[in-house]
């Protein structure tokens, strides 16, 4: 256990300290007709009984990691939550109850009408926790494993059987049993960015941890097919916690099979709050590859193009296995266009990171692969 590790642990076992950035707030961009990685709109027609219409292939705003009153710390329902992701402009949420599906009911109901509820549970262990995400009703899984038994292979293989993914969550936690022992590579995808929870920013030394142990994976693994993406999650305990942060998924619909195969590919990124949106393509002798995806460059010189809007005064960072390859300012008004070249010899992933003018994250995306 690291120190402060105990302090920690007693700070995450009571209720979290409320988030005073307004997940309600919008820029006006968010409402243009802009690249892939903007939301514009939500179709609120119910196609189905617990299924939201959605917008077709299209991304999507969710929160991956969200408790109700049934989990330890927290103190809302799954009504009071449906009601406050709906007002906030989340097309989906995640239900992670801590080690139960006894409210898997209660959150189906809440499913549809312009929100999707995706069944899921937080497996907390003795050595760290970790998200089964799609579980099927009656599915509760068994959390009595740790690193050296093998038992959680049976348990991930269970979850996937089943059409589910699982996601390391909040691996450099300092609390007791919040670090995870497990291999990254084991799970579909890592919460690289998990939300508030001991100071007044979004943004806390642990998910720094996160994303430099991802990077460095990642730059390991860049020539190999497999890899494993990042997503963001507020892990809401309180009112005023949800969606900060929350991942942008590129799915074919609004559903939960489609979401989670979206994650799973890594198309998708995180934001920090609803204000922000982002678009990264790379195109190389007339092919474009965007977010999770591969583009053949054939030696072809490769044209990275970001869009970013709603990130006032913010420093954008475009970075490969080379580190930080290109800074770049975002203008006050919050709205810019930002173009790199490079090659594939010379940047074999491309992925970018978005932080305010006090260093504080605001976005970061999957890569985009350069073969």
């Amino acid at each position: 256990m690291r120190i402060g590790a105990i302090v920690a642990a007693v700070h995450r076992s009571q209720p979290r300290v409320a988030r005073v950035a307004n997940l309600h707030t919008r820029t006006a961009a968010a409402d243009r007709a802009v690249p892939s990685g903007t939301v514009t709109g939500q179709d609120t027609r119910e196609v189905a009984s617990g299924t939201p219409a959605g917008r077709g292939g299209n991304w999507y705003r969710g929160d991956c990691h969200v408790h109700s009153s049934a989990s330890n710390g927290a103190v809302l329902t799954p009504a009071q939550l449906a009601v406050a992701a709906r007002r906030g402009g989340l097309d989906f949420i995640a239900a992670t109850e801590h080690n139960t599906v006894d409210t898997y009911d209660a959150w189906q109901e809440e499913s549809g009408t312009g929100l999707l509820v995706i069944p899921g549970q937080e497996v907390v262990t003795q050595d760290g926790h970790w998200l089964a995400l799609g579980l099927q009703r009656g599915h509760l899984v068994d959390w009595r494993h740790g690193r050296h038994d093998r038992l959680i292979d049976r348990e991930l293989a269970r979850v996937r059987e089943g059409g589910g993914i699982a996601v390391a969550a909040h691996p450099y936690a300092p609390y007791a049993t919040g670090e995870l022992r497990y291999p990254f590579a084991a799970f579909d995808a890592m919460e690289a960015w998990n939300g508030l929870w001991t100071s007044d920013m979004p943004w806390n030394a642990d998910n720094g941890a996160a994303v430099r142990a991802w990077e460095a994976s990642l730059t390991r693994g860049q020539r190999a097919e497999r890899w494993t993406p990042v997503i963001g999650n507020s892990d809401a305990h309180l009112d005023g916690q949800l969606g900060l942060p929350h991942t942008v998924v590129l799915a074919d619909a609004l559903s939960t099979g489609s979401v989670l195969a979206a994650v799973r590919a890594g198309r998708c990124w995180v934001a920090g709050s609803m204000a922000i949106d982002v678009s990264l393509t790379v195109s190389a002798g007339g092919r474009a590859a965007g977010i999770g995806e591969r583009l053949a460059t054939n030696g072809s010189v490769c044209n990275v193009r970001l869009q970013v809007d709603g990130a006032a005064s913010a420093s954008v960072a475009i970075r490969t296995p080379r580190g930080v390859v290109h800074r770049e300012a975002v203008p006050a008004e919050g709205s810019a266009v930002i173009h790199w070249d490079t090659d594939s010899a010379a940047s074999r992933f491309v992925r970018v990171e978005i932080r305010d003018s006090h260093g504080q994250m605001l976005a970061l995306t999957n890569p985009v692969f350069l073969d």
